[in-house]
């Protein structure tokens, strides 16, 4: 519910606040005065496209603010999203238009996108002016008007096909895709095939490469690697029986001898003979290690170079093959190989899982869809039914609403069209709205819709715009009577020009405009007593103080009073 509507410079209203509150409040004013910048004001707090040209001559900017009273959740957790904030179920909402056609909008305190105050809209407000009476002729707004009619069940039944819809789509998409891709996927898996039965031919190991390299370098210069280590291995031990022959061992060795033989003589000498000895050890693993390596040397010829050059020819050229540096990079490419072959030989799994979830989905589909047209049946005869009774009182005695349900394809909101119809009289045949009803009469079916929606599907705050266009005299009063009805559940605001209508307000605010020193400027006050006599006297006769128009004003206040 809207407390309070805040407007500043925009249009002919300079400042003006209206205190809204709760039943049914009427707004009047002369033709011009900008009575339906009021509407304009709350369409913008509602998120509506933004008119540069709706600001006031020589302001900067239009401002628009409200104070909405709401305990509901969904709206609760849409602010908590914008980063606002709501204090005792009041929401402070605002937006700025400028002269340039910038626009803000602040949510509970925090600024946040136009579009926030559109999702607010949604749950808290719902407006009818002359457009959204041609948006009630649309095949859409008549079946969501019948479906806010159906209440909880349908409404659940509707969101279980919607999610049921959606899931078989998906799972039709994903199918096709698949199904569509077969080909390039076979022609993908042979492919990984032949490589990983190349990779697999040269069978490579990490850091191979390296290896083979060095043991080439190694085979290539064998001569040289014999003839160096056969004279390391004479220089320290030399076998030969030479008497005068000299070797590191043989010299280290006699060196520690004759040093035992005198360590007695002086201690010191027996450190050095054990660093001696020490290195005779360390010399003769040496001479061991030299002669394991001289007799690999024997055993490798031409035969391990010839394949070691082969094997690095062959690893070298995978490697180039796969634009790959070292081993290791083709072992992860055929690892890659391994889990995307593993998974394109599951889609055939695949394809046979989604074909039979996608039959499950369609029949579940089928069966909600089913069950909504016959929800919607029994809700279009009841709602035409209601919608009879209430055209009857609203000066349409002749007049039968009907509501029909016809089979369509299955699509996102089930497989009906709703097509809402008006006989304007017996034997007639029933037409549709855009077709067979008038501006007033059509004025008179949307509110008998939402006078009998409302029952089932309350909405805070409806926002009429002129939804007396067209009527007058008896059917007005009626109109009058059914907008007080709606009030009594929800906050109703009228911008009418009947007093029939505006007798039946609880709260009568007046749009007052001046336009002394040649600008017009417009206001706006809460009209009682004396006042609003007067302002009903002026709607019925153009003067606010006729007698007679006086006299008939107090009798349709009387007419109006609770």
């Amino acid at each position: 519910m809207i407390e309070e509507l805040r407007i500043r410079d925009l249009g002919v209203i300079a400042e003006a606040t209206l205190e809204l509150g709760p039943g049914f409040t009427a707004i009047t004013g002369e033709t011009g005065a900008g009575k339906t910048m009021v509407v304009t004001a709350l369409g913008l707090l509602m998120g509506e496209r933004a008119d540069s040209g709706a600001v006031r001559s020589g302001a900067d900017a239009a401002r628009v603010g409200g104070l909405v009273r709401t305990h509901d959740a969904e709206v609760s957790e849409l602010v908590d999203e914008a980063g606002g904030a709501l204090e005792d179920g009041d929401l402070v909402l605002s937006r700025t238009v400028s002269a340039e056609g910038r626009s803000r909008a602040s949510v509970g305190g925090a600024a946040a996108p136009v579009g926030v105050l559109g999702r607010l809209a949604e749950q808290l407000f719902a407006v009818h002016g002359q457009s959204d009476q041609l948006r009630l002729r649309s095949a859409t707004a008549q079946r969501e008007m019948l479906d806010r009619f159906g209440g909880e069940r349908l409404q659940r039944v509707l969101g279980d096909y919607r999610a049921a819809h959606a899931a078989r789509r998906a799972a039709e998409s994903e199918l096709r895709e698949l199904t569509e891709a077969r080909a390039e996927r076979i022609g993908e898996a042979e492919r990984l095939r032949a490589e990983l039965d190349e990779i697999a031919a040269v069978d490579p190991r990490p850091g191979e490469e390296s290896e083979l390299q060095a043991s080439i370098e190694r085979l290539s210069n064998l001569e040289e690697l014999r003839a160096a280590s056969s004279a390391a291995l004479r220089a320290l031990s030399d076998e030969s029986d030479d008497p005068y022959s000299a070797d590191a061992v043989g010299l280290v060795d006699s060196a520690r001898r004759e040093l035992e033989r005198v360590a007695s003589v002086d201690p010191r000498l027996a450190a050095v003979s054990e660093v001696l000895q020490a290195a005779g050890i360390q010399l003769s693993d040496a001479v061991r290690s030299l002669s394991a390596y001289a007799g690999d040397l024997d055993q490798d010829g031409p035969m391990e170079l010839e394949r070691a050059n082969g094997r690095l020819a062959a690893l070298t050229g995978l490697m180039r093959a796969y634009g790959a540096t070292d081993a290791q990079t083709v072992i992860d490419r055929g690892a890659s190989a391994v889990v995307r072959l593993t998974e394109l030989e599951g889609d055939d799994t695949r394809i046979d899982e989604l074909a039979s979830r996608e039959a499950e989905l369609a029949a579940d589909e089928r069966r909600l869809a089913e069950e909504l047209s016959g929800l919607r049946g029994a809700a279009a005869a009841d709602l035409a039914d209601r919608v009879t009774v209430e055209l009857r009182e609203l000066a349409m005695p002749d007049a039968r609403f009907v509501a029909q349900v016809e089979p369509a394809e299955l699509g996102r909101d089930g497989a009906d069209e709703v097509r809402l119809l008006l006989q304007p009289h017996p034997g007639a045949e029933p037409r549709p709205l855009a077709k067979g009803a008038s501006g007033g009469e059509l004025s008179r079916v949307m509110l008998a819709l939402e006078v009998v929606v409302a029952a089932s599907d309350p909405v805070p705050t409806f926002v009429f715009d002129e939804v007396d266009a067209g009527v007058g005299g008896a059917a007005a009063i009626e109109i009058g009577r059914r907008l007080a009805r709606l009030s009594r559940t929800s906050q109703v605001i009228v911008v009418t020009h009947l007093a029939q209508v505006a007798a039946f307000a609880n709260n009568h605010l007046q749009v007052a405009k001046d336009s002394a020193g040649g600008f017009t400027r417009s206001s706006c006050r809460r009209l009682e007593g004396e006042e609003r006599l007067a302002e009903m006297a002026r709607l019925l006769s153009g003067l606010s103080d006729s007698q007679s128009a006086l006299e008939h004003a107090a009798e349709l206040l009387d007419l109006g009073a609770p």
